[in-house]
């Protein structure tokens, strides 16, 4: 069992440095600690903790109000989750997003449509969240006279919100509806987490989440760099050409100035700095990416198809296979991120009975995404 230390979280302090209003100045003032030692605590990076400056940082939290003796030390520590579900099911409230469409009928909101796939993913999600996967009947134990159950973690709180579809409403106002969702997101405080169903193309808040990860300006594209190396994410959607073409970092028409995307649906960076493509034309191709911060109990998450059969086949794979999605690809410096494409055969058939009786999420490819590729955009950032 690992722990995190959330002295971060019960502060509601933020990694941004713009918004960081003399924390760690007020906690060494309060407490005569060391700065190095208290930033490390609030990023979750020491290695231990001596009783003495527990003891203090404690004082700390009951003089300012941040936590009550009685719930003290045991609010600064949380257990880390040890599974792609209980990742998702140790948050204290998840916001799923999906995006909407109107209904050519009518121009009210109230009628607007989630489309099917999104619907069976998301179903999907609040399942695996619920049950673990399935793991949650093994959460029991027996003390040898009577029947014990421990506790399956379970968020308090779990929200819908809808945001407008790219080509459904103006540019500005599906960018100003996301920007609102993600925002009041980023803002919260406590131990919480943002899923993300669905691509870019049709969910504006995952190129907000992409670029708040990754450290690059949302809605700009990148398909002009110099070289495809400058690009922001390490993995990239190129758009058919009849979609909606929102411009942004994570998806566009090219790969760089200089090189070409010739096939549409995703691509990705390798070990050696070159990249491929993992499928769209000849291979459905889906998206499962997280990144979560340890020191504030915050979950980024998106669950993407490049087309509908590929988001309806990636619930069939988080249904049996979601252990495949752990551990995460990268961790380093109380940063966990997961980042991996999975492959589809036989995209040209149309959606069919098959479809909903055969799991052919059982036969999908799951592949890790390049930690190199990774850890030299976090080290850029």
């Amino acid at each position: 069992m690992r722990y995190a230390f959330r002295l971060a979280e019960l502060l509601g302090h933020t990694p941004d440095r713009r918004k960081r209003p003399g924390t760690i100045k007020s906690i060494v003032e309060h407490t005569g600690l060391d700065r190095h030692q208290v930033a490390s605590l609030l990023k979750n990076e020491a290695k231990y903790i001596p009783l003495d400056a527990l003891s203090r940082i404690c004082d700390y939290l009951i003089d300012h109000g941040y936590a009550p003796a009685d719930q003290l030390p045991g609010a600064l520590f949380a257990v880390n989750a040890e599974n792609f579900w209980e990742l998702l099911a140790r948050r204290g409230e998840i916001e799923i997003v999906l995006g909407v469409r109107e209904n050519s009928d009518t121009s009210s909101p109230d009628n607007a449509t989630v489309v099917a796939s999104d619907a069976v993913l998301f179903g999907e999600l609040l399942n695996g969240v619920s049950t673990l996967g399935g793991a949650a009947k093994h959460h029991g134990t027996t003390d040898g006279e009577e029947n014990s159950v421990q506790s399956v973690p379970m968020p308090d709180r779990l929200q819908q919100t809808l945001v407008w579809s790219p080509g459904q409403v103006s540019l500005e106002d599906a960018r100003t509806r996301a920007t609102e969702v993600f925002e009041g997101f980023v803002e919260a405080q406590g131990d919480r987490g943002m899923v993300c169903i669905g691509s870019v193309k049709s969910n504006p808040v995952v190129e907000l989440l992409f670029a708040d990860a990754f450290g690059c300006t949302p809605f700009v594209t990148e398909d002009d760099v110099d070289d495809v190396s400058a690009r922001s994410c390490p993995f990239f959607l190129r758009y058919r050409d009849t979609d909606p073409k929102p411009g942004g970092a994570s998806a566009g028409l090219r790969l760089s100035k200089n090189e070409d995307a010739p096939e549409p649906g995703f691509y990705y960076e390798k070990d050696d700095g070159t990249w491929a493509y993992a499928g769209g034309k000849d291979k459905d191709t889906a998206l499962v990416f997280y990144l979560f911060r340890e020191a504030l109990g915050r979950l980024d998450m998106v669950l993407s198809g490049f087309s509908g059969r590929a988001t309806r086949l990636l619930a069939k794979t988080l249904a049996i296979r979601g252990e495949e999605f752990w551990p995460p690809v990268y961790e380093e410096a109380g940063l966990q991120i997961g980042a991996y494409l999975v492959q589809y055969d036989n995209t040209d058939t149309k959606p069919s009975r098959e479809d909903l009786l055969f799991n052919a999420g059982g036969a999908a490819t799951i592949m890790p995404l390049s930690r190199d590729a990774i850890a030299k955009r976090m080290a850029r950032r």
